[in-house]
């Protein structure tokens, strides 16, 4: 393949060398114990798989932290997982316990495999974002010191359970598809700044980036700005991301809500969208104890009562939304209310097609 500087390097190029090997030959797995898994080959070889934890954000003192047990241990291979997790690959059994010696001489936890908790996928928030609704890396650092025991093992599931965060609507945490998930909601119309919108925004494309048609030219014909009309804005924020004079941002009205239910695998069922079961929690800072207690209730009660390998959108729909509520002791609100004209139930986001 001829190299160009246009995208990602060729990822065949940097495959361990017995993974290029046995490309597409791979037998089964096995995983061994929390954080570390073994691939066989049909020609016999091996993979041993050592996973950790590891924060979103990190420095490059971390990175190479990282990269000096893979050079010690792993012929200089490590990859991140799309969660974040860093994994060390080996051909060499014998390399195992090295590995997760020297991981924990870090102060990371190795885990996140099998029937627990990954590491939760999420976005920037307060640290880096335009338009959170609420913090990405507290929260979820608050919601993984409780869940830590899901994590590295200690505790089990009946099956994988995916978390993710977003801070906005916006939805850059793909949470639609996770089994429990934490989102940024505002319950507050953007402001407008007249005195410096003709400066930084344009007319029309505030007015088009509107979803719902809520922003309208100023009534005043001398005055180049916008309104928002209340009734018809649904808090995406999306104006603000087009025009900075109209902050939507909010510390008294902005908060959380919690949905449950989605997936992305096509294993037993088809993909699943997760629903509100949560519409608004104040956001309670540094350590979100409401949105950790509820998490923390409904991930016992799941490990409690659904079947073995049974997702939480499985067990959900087994057991009816009804009783879901009620074992979970969650209040239904009107919110929570689906009467959206595609829903879940119509879509059809999967290849096992049904006519």
């Amino acid at each position: 393949m001829a190299k160009t500087d246009i995208g990602p390097p060729d990822y065949r190029e940097m495959l361990p060398e017995v993974i290029a090997k046995n490309y597409g030959k791979w037998k089964y797995h096995e995983n061994i114990k929390p954080g570390v898994y073994m691939h066989v080959s049909e020609t016999g070889d091996e993979v041993y798989t050592v996973r950790c934890g590891s924060a979103k954000l990190v420095s490059t003192d971390f990175i190479r932290d990282l990269c000096a047990i893979a050079d010690k241990y792993c012929d200089g291979h490590i990859r991140f997982t799309s969660r974040y997790n860093p994994e060390f690959l080996t051909p060499k059994k014998e390399n195992v316990e090295p590995i997760i010696d020297a991981i924990k001489e870090l102060g990371l936890p190795v885990g996140g495999t099998g029937r627990g908790i990954s590491n939760v996928i999420h976005t920037q928030g307060w640290i880096h974002c335009h338009t959170p609704a609420t913090d990405a890396s507290g929260v979820v650092k608050a919601i993984m010191d409780e869940l830590y025991p899901y994590f590295v093992g200690e505790k089990t599931l009946p099956h994988k359970l995916r978390l993710s965060l977003a801070c906005c609507l916006n939805m850059c945490g793909a949470i639609h598809a996770s089994d429990l998930a934490v989102v940024g909601v505002h319950t507050a119309v953007p402001g407008v700044i007249d005195e410096t919108f003709g400066a930084q925004c344009e007319l029309p494309t505030t007015m088009a980036g509107c979803p719902t048609g809520a922003i309208r030219r100023h009534p005043d014909p001398n005055v180049k700005s916008v309104v928002v009309i209340d009734e018809k804005c649904m808090y995406c924020g999306n104006c603000y991301t087009i025009c900075p004079s109209m902050p939507i941002m909010n510390p008294e009205r902005d908060g959380i809500a919690l949905f449950a239910g989605g997936k992305v695998s096509n294993a037993r069922h088809v993909p699943m969208l997760s629903r509100v079961i949560v519409p608004f929690i104040p956001n309670n800072p540094p350590r979100w104890p409401e949105v950790v207690g509820i998490l923390k209730s409904i991930i016992d009660v799941y490990a409690g009562n659904a079947r073995p390998f049974e997702r939480v959108g499985e067990w959900i729909e087994r057991i009816g939304w009804e009783r879901f509520f009620t074992l979970t002791e969650l209040p239904f609100l009107e919110q929570n209310i689906d009467d959206f004209e595609s829903s879940r139930e119509t879509l059809r986001a999967t290849t096992q097609f049904k006519w």
